[in-house]
């Protein structure tokens, strides 16, 4: 049996799993292969401070007649560039980027756009074609293939290709066969969403059927960059110390601490060691097997400070406002943004906002929209703790009743996204996250039943004023006739009557 082993390479595994990583149905895999595109497209914008602009084309290819249909999928942002020494590894080798970091970033393992370059390969054997620029005279054009057994990139073309106006972006083709139309709705459907959740930015969409649809800037506000950070003590295991201490040139274990770890000063540090029972002068790389373990284990017990907000860049609560407001037109909107929490030591802020009326339509549940990491989360949401906690919350305590016009948003940005599969579309349970979910739901929920209440109110007014209206106008008019006088104004007496009818209601209010 074991003759039988063999190392399977990184590139060999996904082709073989793609379903994994989102690839399996052919509306689905193109679906993913737009999603990972443009996500890297955002990444290469905003790492850069750039507002970012992102055209996003698909075009039908002819075929023979009896062949699968085909097309070409082109996204090109207006971000970074590449150097033209790293786009072979970049473009063409699985599991190459550098997205471990302690960093808020979309991506998780940074393999996305590889593997719709590799479905792409598999599906068509055509290769990725790539211009990118960093701003300087030339654009460098690759066409780049991967070699799934030994994940390495096969460069068939690299020219050289002149750029007068010192653009910089990257341009990225590639050609997947299946009939786009089927993954038409939900393509639609996420550039909607992202454009909620990143209003600053526009983004050009083209179909196959050569229809247009524009996603316009709203905000001229790019995210801040987030930094980042050194791991946080909750978050340790053995592995990470044991790298940590074979990396670290301090001479004492105080030093160590704060240097490696995030919210760990000396004074933090020395009431550890002492809780921990290790001494306080004792060097790193002089600890035994046991003491690190106890190390490990006494860091998960330890009461340390909660991770800082740094290395996370969410929405924001205007930003958010302002992308809901773009696209769904609410009659009434209201966002939390929720004080940075952390679970299994990784930090994380949740952003919550309720949307009434406007271009939302009644349900009987009504919808809610998963971001995380401002991706929109599209599939599979009966098995995302996000749907789950906003099922289980009870709505009507606010007033919400079913069939009523409302949407629920939900952003969750974090170091670790705790997603569920490779393919990035639901989250796992987590105590720390459906907590902080849970509270923001009551803020944004409270302020809601305000609205509501004062929505009904009005609404009672308007139907009282026409009934007093409607009775108090036959009697002026036979008092009128009776005296012989003309009928009197009633437009005070009804102001009257309601404003009394309205503060007798606060009142009641108050009290209860």
């Amino acid at each position: 049996m074991a003759d039988e082993l063999k190392e399977v390479s990184a590139a060999r595994f996904f082709y073989e799993n793609r379903d994994l990583a989102g690839f399996s149905t052919p509306a689905r895999s193109m679906f993913t292969a737009v999603r990972e595109l443009v996500e890297n497209a955002f990444d290469a914008a905003e790492s850069a401070g750039i507002l970012p602009d992102v055209n996003v084309q698909v075009t039908s290819l002819p075929v023979p007649e009896g062949s699968v249909p085909m097309c070409e999928l082109t996204v090109e942002d207006n971000g970074c560039g590449v150097n033209e020494k790293l786009v072979p590894a970049a473009f063409g080798q699985i599991l190459v980027s550098s997205k471990y970091k302690r960093r808020q970033m979309r991506g998780v393992f940074g393999m996305g756009g590889k593997m719709a370059i590799l479905y792409s390969q598999i599906t068509t054997h055509h290769p990725a074609k790539i211009w990118t620029s960093t701003g300087k005279k030339v654009t460098h054009y690759f066409e780049i293939l991967i070699d799934i057994d030994t994940n390495t990139p096969v460069v068939l073309k690299h020219k050289r290709l002149p750029n007068p106006e010192r653009k910089k972006g990257t341009k990225v083709s590639i050609i997947l066969s299946g009939v786009f139309s089927k993954a038409t709705p939900k393509i639609l459907e996420y550039f909607k969403r992202t454009a909620m959740v990143a209003p600053y930015a526009n983004i050009t969409y083209t179909t196959p059927d050569g229809e247009q649809y524009l996603f316009k800037r709203a905000v001229d506000q790019v995210p801040k960059t987030p930094v980042e950070t050194t791991p946080h003590p909750h978050g340790v295991d053995l592995e990470l110390l044991d790298k940590a201490i074979e990396n670290s040139s301090e001479t004492s274990l105080v030093g160590f601490l704060t240097e490696n770890f995030d919210r760990v000063g000396k004074g933090t540090a020395n009431k550890f060691l002492e809780f921990a029972g290790i001494p306080k002068n004792k060097r790193p790389k002089k600890l035994s097997r046991d003491e690190r373990v106890t190390i490990m284990h006494k860091m998960h017990e330890f009461k340390f400070l909660p991770p800082t907000g740094d290395c996370l860049s969410p929405i924001g609560e205007a930003v958010f406002r302002a992308g809901i407001q773009k696209e769904l037109e609410p009659e009434f909107i209201t966002v939390q943004q929720r004080r940075p929490s952390a679970y299994g030591g990784h930090p994380f802020i949740i952003e919550v906002a309720v949307a009434y009326g406007g271009k939302i339509q009644p349900k009987e549940r009504f919808l809610v929209y998963r971001f995380a990491n401002r991706i929109p989360l599209l599939y599979d949401p009966g098995s995302d703790v996000i749907v789950k906690i906003v099922r289980l919350f009870n709505w009507r305590q606010y007033c919400v009743e079913p069939n009523t016009p409302l949407a629920v948003f939900v952003h969750l940005c974090s170091t670790k996204i705790p997603y569920k599969t490779v393919g990035k579309e639901y989250i796992a349970e987590r105590f720390e996250i459906e907590k902080e979910i849970m509270n923001g739901l009551h803020v944004v929920a409270r302020e809601l039943r305000q609205f509501l209440s004062k929505k009904i109110k009005r609404e009672h007014a308007e139907q009282r004023r026409e009934v007093y209206s409607k009775y108090l106008s036959k009697i002026n008019e036979f008092a009128s006739s009776v005296i012989k006088r003309e009928p009197a104004d009633l437009e005070p007496v009804l102001n009257k009557v309601l404003k009394y009818k309205e503060v007798e209601q606060d009142a009641q209010t108050s009290s209860n």
